[in-house]
Protein backbone atom coordinates (compact mmCIF):
# COMPACT_ATOMS: atom_id res chain seq x y z
CA UNK A 1 0.00 0.00 0.00
CA UNK A 2 2.64 2.47 0.85
CA UNK A 3 4.69 1.51 -2.31
CA UNK A 4 1.23 2.05 -4.44
CA UNK A 5 1.05 5.54 -2.87
CA UNK A 6 4.85 6.49 -3.34
CA UNK A 7 4.72 5.82 -6.91
CA UNK A 8 1.73 7.80 -7.36
CA UNK A 9 3.17 10.51 -5.89
CA UNK A 10 6.67 10.15 -7.73
CA UNK A 11 4.35 10.43 -10.63
CA UNK A 12 1.94 13.29 -9.62
CA UNK A 13 5.03 14.97 -8.77
CA UNK A 14 7.26 14.26 -12.16
CA UNK A 15 4.06 15.39 -14.23
CA UNK A 16 4.32 18.81 -12.32
CA UNK A 17 7.66 19.22 -13.05
CA UNK A 18 7.12 18.61 -16.50
CA UNK A 19 4.36 21.10 -16.79
CA UNK A 20 6.22 23.91 -14.97
CA UNK A 21 9.06 23.05 -17.49
CA UNK A 22 6.51 23.56 -20.17
CA UNK A 23 5.71 26.36 -18.87
CA UNK A 24 9.28 28.12 -18.17
CA UNK A 25 10.01 27.51 -21.36
CA UNK A 26 6.88 29.22 -23.29
CA UNK A 27 7.60 32.20 -20.94
CA UNK A 28 9.99 33.33 -22.50
CA UNK A 29 8.73 33.35 -26.19
CA UNK A 30 7.69 36.99 -27.99
CA UNK A 31 3.96 36.73 -28.97
CA UNK A 32 5.47 36.01 -32.49
CA UNK A 33 7.19 33.68 -31.55
CA UNK A 34 4.48 32.11 -29.71
CA UNK A 35 1.81 32.46 -32.76
CA UNK A 36 4.49 30.49 -34.79
CA UNK A 37 4.52 27.77 -32.14
CA UNK A 38 1.00 27.43 -32.31
CA UNK A 39 1.26 26.79 -36.38
CA UNK A 40 3.51 23.76 -35.64
CA UNK A 41 1.16 22.30 -33.08
CA UNK A 42 -1.77 22.88 -35.08
CA UNK A 43 -0.05 21.24 -38.32
CA UNK A 44 1.39 18.15 -36.06
CA UNK A 45 -2.23 17.60 -34.98
CA UNK A 46 -4.20 18.15 -37.92
CA UNK A 47 -1.73 16.95 -40.71
CA UNK A 48 0.58 14.93 -38.81
CA UNK A 49 -1.01 12.69 -36.23
CA UNK A 50 -4.41 13.65 -37.78
CA UNK A 51 -5.50 13.29 -33.72
CA UNK A 52 -9.15 13.17 -33.08
CA UNK A 53 -10.14 13.68 -36.96
CA UNK A 54 -13.00 11.30 -37.16
CA UNK A 55 -14.48 13.23 -34.54
CA UNK A 56 -13.76 16.30 -35.83
CA UNK A 57 -14.99 15.45 -39.31
CA UNK A 58 -18.10 14.18 -38.15
CA UNK A 59 -19.01 16.83 -35.85
CA UNK A 60 -18.30 19.40 -38.41
CA UNK A 61 -20.62 17.35 -40.89
CA UNK A 62 -23.33 17.08 -38.70
CA UNK A 63 -23.30 20.99 -39.07
CA UNK A 64 -21.98 22.00 -42.16
CA UNK A 65 -23.02 19.17 -44.64
CA UNK A 66 -21.84 21.18 -47.27
CA UNK A 67 -17.93 21.00 -46.43
CA UNK A 68 -15.44 19.76 -48.63
CA UNK A 69 -12.86 17.47 -47.86
CA UNK A 70 -10.31 20.50 -48.09
CA UNK A 71 -12.66 22.94 -45.95
CA UNK A 72 -12.61 20.30 -43.57
CA UNK A 73 -9.16 19.87 -43.68
CA UNK A 74 -8.77 23.90 -43.16
CA UNK A 75 -11.22 24.26 -40.41
CA UNK A 76 -9.60 21.37 -38.38
CA UNK A 77 -5.97 23.01 -38.59
CA UNK A 78 -7.51 26.14 -37.47
CA UNK A 79 -9.08 24.74 -34.65
CA UNK A 80 -6.08 23.33 -33.37
CA UNK A 81 -4.41 26.46 -33.96
CA UNK A 82 -7.23 28.58 -32.00
CA UNK A 83 -6.76 25.67 -29.36
CA UNK A 84 -3.02 25.77 -28.91
CA UNK A 85 -2.53 30.08 -29.08
CA UNK A 86 -5.27 29.22 -25.96
CA UNK A 87 -2.94 27.27 -23.83
CA UNK A 88 0.10 29.82 -24.89
CA UNK A 89 -2.08 32.75 -23.93
CA UNK A 90 -2.66 31.26 -20.42
CA UNK A 91 0.80 30.55 -20.24
CA UNK A 92 2.01 34.42 -21.23
CA UNK A 93 -0.98 36.48 -20.28
CA UNK A 94 -0.22 36.84 -16.37
CA UNK A 95 3.33 38.48 -17.78
CA UNK A 96 2.11 40.72 -20.86
CA UNK A 97 -1.33 41.72 -19.71
CA UNK A 98 -2.24 43.56 -16.80
CA UNK A 99 -4.34 46.82 -15.40
CA UNK A 100 -2.45 49.37 -16.84
CA UNK A 101 -2.49 47.68 -20.67
CA UNK A 102 -5.29 45.55 -20.91
CA UNK A 103 -6.93 47.53 -23.41
CA UNK A 104 -4.87 47.42 -25.72
CA UNK A 105 -5.38 43.50 -25.83
CA UNK A 106 -8.75 43.14 -25.66
CA UNK A 107 -11.70 44.83 -27.47
CA UNK A 108 -15.22 44.31 -25.77
CA UNK A 109 -17.46 44.96 -28.03
CA UNK A 110 -20.71 45.74 -25.82
CA UNK A 111 -19.22 47.25 -23.43
CA UNK A 112 -22.06 49.40 -21.58
CA UNK A 113 -24.12 46.69 -21.95
CA UNK A 114 -22.22 43.93 -20.23
CA UNK A 115 -20.50 47.01 -17.32
CA UNK A 116 -24.35 47.74 -16.78
CA UNK A 117 -24.99 44.21 -16.04
CA UNK A 118 -21.25 43.68 -14.18
CA UNK A 119 -21.53 46.17 -11.57
CA UNK A 120 -25.42 45.76 -10.65
CA UNK A 121 -26.31 44.90 -7.43
CA UNK A 122 -27.71 41.56 -8.23
CA UNK A 123 -26.10 37.80 -8.98
CA UNK A 124 -24.71 37.33 -12.73
CA UNK A 125 -24.85 34.12 -14.24
CA UNK A 126 -22.51 34.32 -17.43
CA UNK A 127 -22.71 31.61 -19.95
CA UNK A 128 -20.12 30.88 -22.75
CA UNK A 129 -18.73 27.89 -24.81
CA UNK A 130 -15.67 25.90 -25.56
CA UNK A 131 -14.49 28.83 -28.43
CA UNK A 132 -12.49 31.23 -28.51
CA UNK A 133 -10.38 31.59 -25.31
CA UNK A 134 -12.83 31.36 -23.15
CA UNK A 135 -10.36 31.83 -19.87
CA UNK A 136 -9.57 35.52 -20.99
CA UNK A 137 -13.08 36.45 -20.13
CA UNK A 138 -12.21 35.42 -16.70
CA UNK A 139 -9.02 37.24 -16.60
CA UNK A 140 -10.31 40.46 -17.48
CA UNK A 141 -12.58 40.09 -14.88
CA UNK A 142 -10.64 39.69 -12.60
CA UNK A 143 -8.19 42.99 -13.86
CA UNK A 144 -11.20 44.82 -13.44
CA UNK A 145 -11.82 44.22 -9.63
CA UNK A 146 -14.78 42.09 -10.50
CA UNK A 147 -13.51 37.95 -9.18
CA UNK A 148 -15.78 35.54 -10.67
CA UNK A 149 -16.50 32.14 -9.58
CA UNK A 150 -16.57 28.59 -11.88
CA UNK A 151 -17.41 25.01 -11.16
CA UNK A 152 -14.79 22.89 -12.43
CA UNK A 153 -13.70 19.42 -11.99
CA UNK A 154 -10.89 18.64 -9.54
CA UNK A 155 -7.61 17.24 -11.59
CA UNK A 156 -6.50 14.01 -10.70
CA UNK A 157 -3.08 15.22 -10.18
CA UNK A 158 -3.18 17.76 -6.92
CA UNK A 159 -0.27 19.42 -7.55
CA UNK A 160 -1.22 20.53 -10.90
CA UNK A 161 -4.76 21.00 -9.43
CA UNK A 162 -3.25 23.30 -6.63
CA UNK A 163 -0.78 25.09 -9.03
CA UNK A 164 -4.06 26.08 -11.84
CA UNK A 165 -6.17 26.67 -9.00
CA UNK A 166 -3.72 29.10 -7.29
CA UNK A 167 -3.17 30.78 -10.57
CA UNK A 168 -6.20 31.69 -11.42
CA UNK A 169 -6.79 33.25 -7.50
CA UNK A 170 -4.40 35.96 -7.94
CA UNK A 171 -6.32 37.86 -10.31
CA UNK A 172 -9.87 36.93 -8.78
CA UNK A 173 -10.96 33.67 -10.95
CA UNK A 174 -12.13 30.89 -7.96
CA UNK A 175 -12.92 27.67 -8.28
CA UNK A 176 -15.76 25.17 -7.12
CA UNK A 177 -15.56 21.75 -7.32
CA UNK A 178 -17.72 19.90 -9.43
CA UNK A 179 -19.17 17.64 -6.75
CA UNK A 180 -21.60 19.10 -4.28
CA UNK A 181 -21.24 22.22 -5.42
CA UNK A 182 -24.94 23.36 -5.43
CA UNK A 183 -24.78 24.54 -2.07
CA UNK A 184 -21.65 26.49 -2.18
CA UNK A 185 -23.41 27.80 -5.96
CA UNK A 186 -26.72 29.38 -4.14
CA UNK A 187 -24.23 30.66 -1.17
CA UNK A 188 -22.46 32.81 -3.65
CA UNK A 189 -25.58 33.57 -5.85
CA UNK A 190 -27.28 34.50 -2.22
CA UNK A 191 -24.07 36.82 -1.93
CA UNK A 192 -24.41 38.94 -5.36
CA UNK A 193 -21.66 37.51 -7.33
CA UNK A 194 -20.49 36.79 -10.75
CA UNK A 195 -20.85 32.71 -11.41
CA UNK A 196 -18.94 31.75 -14.85
CA UNK A 197 -20.03 28.48 -16.52
CA UNK A 198 -19.59 26.79 -19.62
CA UNK A 199 -22.94 25.81 -21.17
CA UNK A 200 -22.02 23.42 -23.60
CA UNK A 201 -21.56 20.58 -21.26
CA UNK A 202 -22.88 17.02 -21.53
CA UNK A 203 -25.14 16.16 -18.71
CA UNK A 204 -26.21 12.73 -19.75
CA UNK A 205 -29.68 10.86 -20.83
CA UNK A 206 -31.62 12.60 -17.87
CA UNK A 207 -30.26 16.20 -18.54
CA UNK A 208 -32.70 19.21 -20.72
CA UNK A 209 -32.41 17.79 -24.16
CA UNK A 210 -32.73 20.72 -26.83
CA UNK A 211 -31.11 21.67 -30.44
CA UNK A 212 -27.50 22.79 -30.64
CA UNK A 213 -26.35 23.42 -33.83
CA UNK A 214 -29.03 21.06 -35.41
CA UNK A 215 -28.33 18.11 -33.42
CA UNK A 216 -29.99 16.87 -30.39
CA UNK A 217 -28.01 17.80 -26.97
CA UNK A 218 -28.19 17.32 -23.70
CA UNK A 219 -27.44 20.33 -21.01
CA UNK A 220 -27.37 21.21 -17.42
CA UNK A 221 -31.11 22.36 -15.93
CA UNK A 222 -28.91 23.95 -12.81
CA UNK A 223 -27.81 26.90 -15.86
CA UNK A 224 -31.35 27.86 -16.22
CA UNK A 225 -32.25 27.44 -12.71
CA UNK A 226 -29.92 29.97 -11.11
CA UNK A 227 -31.52 32.59 -13.61
CA UNK A 228 -35.35 31.29 -13.19
CA UNK A 229 -35.49 30.76 -8.81
CA UNK A 230 -32.12 33.26 -7.87
CA UNK A 231 -32.70 36.50 -8.98
CA UNK A 232 -29.54 35.87 -11.47
CA UNK A 233 -29.71 37.91 -14.79
CA UNK A 234 -28.09 35.64 -17.28
CA UNK A 235 -25.55 36.66 -20.00
CA UNK A 236 -24.20 34.80 -22.50
CA UNK A 237 -20.93 35.82 -24.04
CA UNK A 238 -18.26 35.48 -25.77
CA UNK A 239 -14.25 35.77 -25.89
CA UNK A 240 -12.65 35.04 -29.24
CA UNK A 241 -9.33 35.55 -31.09
CA UNK A 242 -9.32 38.64 -33.23
CA UNK A 243 -7.14 38.89 -36.05
CA UNK A 244 -4.05 39.68 -34.91
CA UNK A 245 -2.00 37.19 -32.36
CA UNK A 246 -3.11 37.94 -28.77
CA UNK A 247 -5.74 40.30 -29.09
CA UNK A 248 -9.55 39.57 -28.05
CA UNK A 249 -12.56 40.64 -28.76
CA UNK A 250 -15.52 40.27 -25.74
CA UNK A 251 -18.73 40.09 -26.70
CA UNK A 252 -22.42 39.35 -25.31
CA UNK A 253 -25.17 37.91 -27.46
CA UNK A 254 -27.40 38.16 -25.36
CA UNK A 255 -29.05 38.51 -21.77
CA UNK A 256 -32.12 37.09 -19.98
CA UNK A 257 -33.11 38.95 -16.97
CA UNK A 258 -35.61 37.53 -14.71
CA UNK A 259 -37.69 40.13 -13.85
CA UNK A 260 -38.34 41.36 -17.33
CA UNK A 261 -38.69 37.47 -18.70
CA UNK A 262 -40.81 36.86 -21.93
CA UNK A 263 -43.13 34.60 -20.98
CA UNK A 264 -41.77 31.82 -23.92
CA UNK A 265 -38.48 31.68 -21.71
CA UNK A 266 -40.09 30.86 -18.56
CA UNK A 267 -39.22 27.65 -17.74
CA UNK A 268 -36.09 25.43 -17.82
CA UNK A 269 -36.11 23.98 -21.80
CA UNK A 270 -37.11 27.37 -23.14
CA UNK A 271 -34.40 28.98 -21.54
CA UNK A 272 -31.60 26.48 -22.08
CA UNK A 273 -32.94 26.50 -25.57
CA UNK A 274 -32.53 30.25 -26.33
CA UNK A 275 -28.84 30.43 -24.46
CA UNK A 276 -27.74 27.50 -26.15
CA UNK A 277 -28.88 29.39 -29.84
CA UNK A 278 -26.84 32.52 -28.19
CA UNK A 279 -24.17 30.64 -28.01
CA UNK A 280 -24.67 28.88 -32.10
CA UNK A 281 -24.44 32.73 -33.14
CA UNK A 282 -21.06 33.29 -32.30
CA UNK A 283 -20.23 29.73 -33.50
CA UNK A 284 -21.24 30.18 -36.63
CA UNK A 285 -20.01 33.45 -36.68
CA UNK A 286 -16.11 31.96 -36.45
CA UNK A 287 -16.96 28.75 -37.16
CA UNK A 288 -12.79 27.65 -36.80
CA UNK A 289 -12.55 28.77 -32.93
CA UNK A 290 -15.01 26.04 -31.61
CA UNK A 291 -13.38 22.94 -30.18
CA UNK A 292 -15.02 20.27 -32.55
CA UNK A 293 -12.96 17.44 -30.86
CA UNK A 294 -15.45 18.09 -27.90
CA UNK A 295 -18.07 15.49 -27.66
CA UNK A 296 -20.37 17.85 -27.03
CA UNK A 297 -23.13 15.32 -28.46
CA UNK A 298 -23.19 11.36 -27.13
CA UNK A 299 -26.02 9.81 -25.49
CA UNK A 300 -29.86 9.92 -26.81
CA UNK A 301 -32.26 11.29 -24.56
CA UNK A 302 -33.72 8.35 -21.99
CA UNK A 303 -37.02 7.95 -24.46
CA UNK A 304 -35.24 7.69 -27.38
CA UNK A 305 -32.81 5.08 -25.42
CA UNK A 306 -35.54 3.38 -24.10
CA UNK A 307 -37.68 2.85 -27.25
CA UNK A 308 -34.61 1.82 -29.35
CA UNK A 309 -33.76 -0.79 -26.73
CA UNK A 310 -37.38 -2.24 -27.54
CA UNK A 311 -37.49 -2.43 -31.20
CA UNK A 312 -34.47 -4.37 -30.54
CA UNK A 313 -35.91 -6.51 -27.79
CA UNK A 314 -38.69 -7.01 -30.64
Amino acid sequence: MFRQISRERLRWFVEYAAARTVICLIQVLTIEQAAALARFMAWLAADVIKFRRKVISENLLAVYPELTPRELQDISRSMWYHLAMMVIEVILVPRKVHETNWQRYVWIRDEQRMTERLIDYRPLVVVSGHFGNFEMGGYVLGLLGMGSYSVARTLDNPYLDRFINQFREKNGQFLLPKDGSATAVQHQISQGKILSLLGDQHAGTKGCWINFLGRPASCHKAIALFTLSGNAPMMVSYCKHATRPFHFEIGCTGIADPFDLPADLRDVTSLTQWYNDRMAEAIHNDREQYWWLHKRWKEKPVRQTKKAGEQRAA
